[in-house]
C-alpha cells in the first residue's frame, strides 16, 4: 500500500525510528519507513549460526514504562504483543582469582550479597550508593531524560542548582565509586555502568550512576529474545498505517527551499517527503553520507570523541560451569584496561569479558545460543583492528572466562568487529552508543531532535537522550513530537 500523500520518511528502523513511525502513524501521519536490512531492529539483531538466529545485540531491557507508554499512545498494549520476564539478578562477577559475586536486583537482597562478599562496611557502601544514584535519577529525569533537549541552564532551572550539583556532573565516576567501595572489585563492578553507553568510567561524570539505578529498578529479558521487540514495533506502526520497505537504502536527503522534502535511493529512486526522520548515526549524517546538502544539520563527531566500540562472538555451544543470563569475569587491572581502549585505541590486552547466555534456564540437553563481548575502540575507518590482533583477543577473551569456570566449546560462531559495526551502521567507525559520555558539557553536546534543517529530525541512539534502547525509544518520541509541533 502506497502512502496517499508526502509522507513523512523515517529513514531506518531502528529502536528511535521504529517509535517514531508507530506515534506518527497513530497520530495519522502517512508515514514510509526505509530500511537498507532486510528487517527491523538496527543494534538489535540476530546472526544465524548453524541454522539458529542468535541475538548479537542488546540482551536486557530497563525501562519497561517507556514501551508501555508507547503502546499505550498508539492504541495498543505492551502486554498483548509481548511477554517480559522480571530477571531477578543484575548480573553473575568473576575475577581470575576465583571470586564471585552474585548480585540480585532486589536491594535487600543485593545489599546481604556485597555484605557476604566484602563486609559490612561494603554493604552499607552499596546502600550509599544506590540511594545516591536515584537522587541524581530523580533529579534527572523529568528535566533531562525525557525533556526535548535541554541546556544547561535550562536544566539547572527546572532541577534547582542544588538538584544539579548532586547529581555530581564535576566528578569521575570512578572516583565517585571511590567513595562508596573501597574494594577495588566492587568499584570496577558499578563502573561498568559507563559502559553501557560506551564510555570511560575514568572520564565519564558520577551523573551516569543514574544508569545503576535505572538497571536496579527492574531487569527484564523478552520471550524469545530481544529481537521480538522491534518487530512488535514494526506491526504496532502497520497496524496503524505505516509503511515500511526494507532493502531500500537511502543515499541521499534532498533539499528544497531551504528544508528537507525528500529522500533519494541507492537505485535512483526519489520520493518526497513532508519530513525526514533520519534514524542513523548523526555523524554519518555531517560526514555527508546522505548528501552534502543536508550535511550541515548537526556537527560532526571528532573520532576522539566516538563511544566504543565492541567485538562480539555470536555462538551456539555447550558451556561448562554455570553461567548466569548475563555473566561478567572482570579485567585484572579495569585502569589499564580503559586507557588501552580510550587513550591507545587498541584493543585491551586482558579485557573485561561479558558473556549473554540466551537460554538461561531453558536450554535443552545441547547447544546453547550465547554472546561473547569485549569493548573495542572505534576507529574503524581511520586504523582498523588487525585481523591477528582480533583472533588474539578471541583466545584471551575465551580463556580467561574457562579460568573463571565458564569453560565454552567453541565451534559454529558470527564474529563482528568494529569494521563489521561500521558497515552495519556507518559514519562512527564502529562506535555502537553515539558520542561518548565524556565531562560534564557531553549531555547537552548530543543532538537533539531537531537539525539546523527545517524538515529533518534526529532518532536513535546518538540523539539525545543518549544511548540504550529505552534512550533511543525516548527519542524516537522525542522526534515524533517535534514532527508534530513543526507540522502542525
Amino acid at each position: 500500500m502506497a502512502p496517499r500523500t508526502r509522507p513523512v520518511v523515517v529513514i531506518g528502523a531502528g529502536m528511535g525510528g521504529l517509535v517514531a513511525a508507530a506515534l506518527l502513524a497513530a497520530r495519522g501521519r502517512d508515514v514510509l519507513v526505509l530500511e537498507r536490512a532486510a528487517r527491523p531492529g538496527g543494534k538489535i539483531r540476530e546472526v544465524e549460526v548453524d541454522g539458529v538466529a542468535v541475538g548479537a545485540g542488546p540482551a536486557l531491557l530497563t525501562l519497561r514504562d517507556v514501551f508501555e507508554s508507547v503502546f499505550a499512545e498508539a492504541g495498543d498494549s505492551l502486554a498483548a504483543r509481548l511477554t517480559l520476564r522480571p530477571e531477578p539478578m543484575l548480573g553473575r562477577h568473576a575475577w581470575m582469582d576465583g571470586a564471585r559475586l552474585d548480585l540480585p536486583v532486589e536491594a535487600g537482597a543485593a545489599e546481604a550479597a556485597i555484605g557476604d562478599f566484602a563486609g559490612a562496611a561494603a554493604a552499607r557502601g552499596y546502600r550509599a550508593f544506590r540511594e545516591r544514584a536515584a537522587r541524581i535519577h530523580h533529579a534527572l529525569e523529568g528535566p533531562y531524560l525525557r525533556a526535548p533537549r535541554p541546556g544547561a541552564l535550562a536544566l539547572a532551572a527546572q532541577a534547582g542548582l542544588r538538584g544539579l550539583l548532586g547529581a555530581s556532573p564535576f566528578t569521575a565516576l570512578w572516583d565517585a565509586l571511590g567513595e562508596h567501595f573501597p574494594d577495588p572489585r566492587l568499584r570496577g563492578v558499578f563502573a561498568r555502568v559507563a559502559t553501557y553507553v560506551g564510555s570511560s568510567p575514568l572520564q565519564a561524570p558520577a551523573t551516569l550512576m543514574l544508569i545503576a539505578h535505572v538497571e536496579m529498578a527492574g531487569l527484564w529479558s523478552v520471550a524469545g529474545g530481544m529481537a521480538r521487540l522491534p518487530e512488535a514495533l514494526e506491526a504496532l506502526a502497520r497496524a496503524r498505517g505505516a509503511v515500511f520497505r526494507y532493502g531500500a537504502e537511502v543515499r541521499e536527503i534532498l533539499v528544497a527551499g531551504g528544508r528537507a522534502a525528500g529522500v533519494r535511493l541507492a537505485d535512483g529512486e526519489t520520493v518526497e517527503a513532508a519530513a525526514v526522520v533520519l534514524n542513523a548515526e548523526a555523524g554519518a549524517l555531517a560526514a555527508g553520507r546522505f548528501g552534502r546538502g543536508a550535511a550541515g544539520a548537526v556537527d560532526r563527531l571528532a573520532p576522539e570523541r566516538r563511544s566504543f566500540s565492541a567485538v562480539t562472538w555470536a555462538l551456539r555451544a555447550r558451556i561448562g560451569g554455570e553461567a548466569a543470563r548475563q555473566t561478567v569475569v572482570h579485567a585484572d587491572d579495569p585502569i589499564a584496561e580503559y586507557a588501552e581502549i580510550g587513550y591507545r585505541g587498541r584493543l585491551p590486552t586482558t579485557p573485561t569479558v561479558t558473556l549473554w547466555a540466551q537460554d538461561h534456564g531453558e536450554a535443552p540437553d545441547g547447544p546453547e545460543r550465547l554472546l561473547v563481548m569485549v569493548n573495542a575502540p572505534a576507529r574503524a575507518d581511520l586504523r582498523p583492528l588487525p585481523e591477528d590482533a582480533v583472533a588474539r583477543c578471541g583466545e584471551v577473551a575465551f580463556t580467561r572466562l574457562a579460568r573463571a569456570g565458564f569453560d565454552i566449546a567453541r565451534g559454529a560462531e558470527v564474529v563482528t568487529t568494529p569494521a563489521g559495526f561500521d558497515r552495519l551502521f556507518p559514519g562512527g567507525g564502529g562506535a555502537l552508543y553515539g558520542p561518548a559520555m565524556h565531562g560534564w558539557q557531553a549531555a547537552f553536546s548530543r543532538p537533539g531532535a531537531r537539525t539546523r534543517l527545517p524538515g529533518l529530525y534526529l532518532a536513535g541512539g546518538s540523539a539525545h537522550p543518549g544511548a540504550g534502547v529505552a534512550m533511543a525509544a525516548l527519542s524516537g518520541r522525542h522526534a515524533a513530537a517535534r514532527v508534530i509541533e513543526d507540522r502542525g
